[in-house]
């Protein structure tokens, strides 16, 4: 975990920025946490690779599926946006190392019962990917984390969205999609890749848990060597414990059609599945540790949204200009979700996928207290039976669009809505292709005011009459040090009239950031209620001046 770099954003989408993970093949992942205080992972696709419309559509093609995949065993895919200048998309934070960060460090190869829990939770996640209609095709060790109550299985599914690519350009035929040591022989010869190719995967990876070297050795000797030895040499199974040996063995049969299914993998591992902790006591300690270094992650004094201080529901606001990243650092030793590298525009301001994705299991509803609460049960008790996501999605007090205790008060605030914290909806995908201009009894200049603790806070909306997708809308914001100004395109003619994501056009970029797409609803002659649609909160009322 390292410090952000001057050019890197503060912000994607609601997601404010804490660190950086790492990096890879697609591009740059941060630490980040919401204004609910879910801690994920963002990554931002490299721009070269945005710049492709055929990586575009295979990568929002791959996103929408792995949206659909649940279950305890892999990370979540919470929010996506495929149509930003530079994609991006957040995952569940898995608060534990990669497993060859394990593996190839002080721990060294796993204990046979470890590895056959191992195995079962990788079934487990390999069948809720595969329900999804999806393929990993790039299983391996660090893409694989180690958490107190089992694996986590990453990146599954978006690695497809590199066929489309590679060193910088389209590829239509011939094109290897997985990692040296970890592929199928179909991968190697080109062949035509099914499910059964995750199942090589899982052997290759469960005897580098058990043994600590890859099972066709190493890409030392070049890679062709290696793809050589996968596609026509027996796995090298030496130091494999005698009571998975079958079971590897199996798994790395050349034939797809002759692997184990996923159900009977399960059938022969699930029987060490029991309330004992599943890892060595050293190993639980440390994951203890790095939860108590993940609580002191600090979270940046937030820029003031478009939104009231009352509000906690998600802003977007704006990211700082650019520079370009690092080259990709090493595989770090705590896990994220796949990688991408390449931060934000200033005027980036994404619009969500049209669709919800599905929630997580309940946690905690205090998950910082519920990580702190496992990581001194951890320190204390290593070898206890210590059963605790740390991963949980709980509420927090300060948000992005609240200013924090420790931040002055003179941020403003949004005109639109106040509440309680809800989870953020997604615009319907139709109205944004309605024909039509603004309705003539909205045109016009409009006021409202609300009061906070640091004083009166005055919005003035202008609306005047264009077509969908122009610029129909201007809102100024003014109270106690601070002064911005908004505008805002035409999604939907209505009524109700609705208005695309509010981009800042004056302001100190501290103060001022943008907001959500919004509904105005027009009760009388006089009146516009503006609600911003997925705020949580209550919506408000502009007054129509003469």
């Amino acid at each position: 975990m390292e410090q952000l770099a001057p050019g890197d954003p503060q912000h994607i989408g609601e997601y404010r920025l804490l660190a950086r993970l790492g990096a890879g093949g697609m591009g740059q992942v941060y630490l980040a946490r919401n204004d609910r205080g879910r801690t994920v992972a963002v990554k931002l696709v490299r721009q070269e690779l945005a710049e492709q419309e055929e990586f575009r559509a295979r990568f929002r093609q791959e996103v929408r599926a792995a949206l659909r995949v649940g279950g305890q065993w892999t990370a979540p895919v919470l929010d996506a946006d495929t149509e930003a200048p530079v994609p991006w998309v957040a995952t569940g934070y898995i608060a534990g190392p990669a497993l060859h960060t394990v593996v190839s460090g002080e721990h060294g190869p796993l204990p046979e019962r470890s590895v056959r829990i191992l195995a079962s939770g990788l079934a487990h996640a390999l069948q809720n990917i595969h329900a999804a209609d999806l393929i990993h095709r790039d299983l391996k060790p660090s893409n694989i984390l180690i958490t107190i109550d089992g694996p986590r299985v990453i990146d599954f599914g978006i690695a497809r969205a590199l066929e489309t690519v590679t060193d910088g350009g389209l590829t239509r035929t011939g094109a290897l999609v997985g990692s040296p040591g970890f592929m199928a022989p179909e991968q190697v010869r080109g062949d035509r890749v099914t499910a059964a190719c995750d199942i090589f995967c899982l052997g290759s990876v469960l005897a580098y848990a058990a043994t600590g070297h890859l099972p066709f050795g190493s890409a030392d000797s070049g890679v062709h060597a290696l793809m050589f030895r996968i596609a026509q040499e027996e796995p090298d199974l030496a130091g494999m414990p005698e009571g998975l040996l079958e079971l590897v063995r199996d798994c790395l049969n050349k034939d797809p059609e002759a692997r184990p299914t996923l159900p009977q993998i399960l059938e022969r591992t699930t029987s060490d599945a029991t309330n004992e902790p599943w890892l060595p006591g050293a190993l639980i300690a440390e994951l203890g540790r790095h939860a108590v270094q993940l609580l002191e992650v600090e979270q940046p004094a937030s820029p003031a949204p478009e939104q009231p201080p009352t509000m906690t529901a998600p802003v977007r606001p704006p990211a700082p200009q650019p520079t370009p990243p690092p080259a990709p650092a090493p595989t770090p030793a705590y896990g994220y979700g796949f990688p991408y590298n390449t931060p934000a525009p200033a005027s980036y301001a994404p619009t969500p996928l049209p669709y919800t994705p599905p929630q997580p299991a309940p946690t905690s509803s205090r998950g910082t207290v519920a990580l702190l609460a496992v990581a001194v049960l951890v320190a204390v008790a290593a070898g206890g039976s210590v059963y605790v996501l740390m991963d949980g999605d709980g509420k927090k007090s300060t948000t992005d669009s609240r200013p924090a205790a420790s931040t002055s008060s003179a941020t403003p605030t949004n005109p639109d809505s106040s509440g309680n914290t809800t989870p953020a909806t997604t615009p319907p995908t139709s109205p944004g292709t309605q024909e039509g201009g603004v309705p003539a009894e909205y045109v016009g200049t409009w006021r409202a005011s609300f009061d906070t603790a640091d004083g009166t806070n005055s919005r003035t909306m202008t609306i005047t009459q264009s077509s969908t997708g122009t610029q129909v809308m201007t809102l100024s914001g003014t109270g106690p040090n601070y002064d911005c100004r908004w505008s805002a395109t035409l999604r939907a003619s209505g009524p109700p009239l609705e208005l695309g994501p509010t981009q800042v056009t004056f302001g100190d970029p501290k103060q001022c950031s943008p907001g959500q797409w919004s509904r105005l609803d027009m009760p009388d002659d006089s009146t516009i209620v503006r609600e911003l649609v997925g705020s949580g909160g209550a919506p408000l009322t502009y007054t129509k001046q003469s």
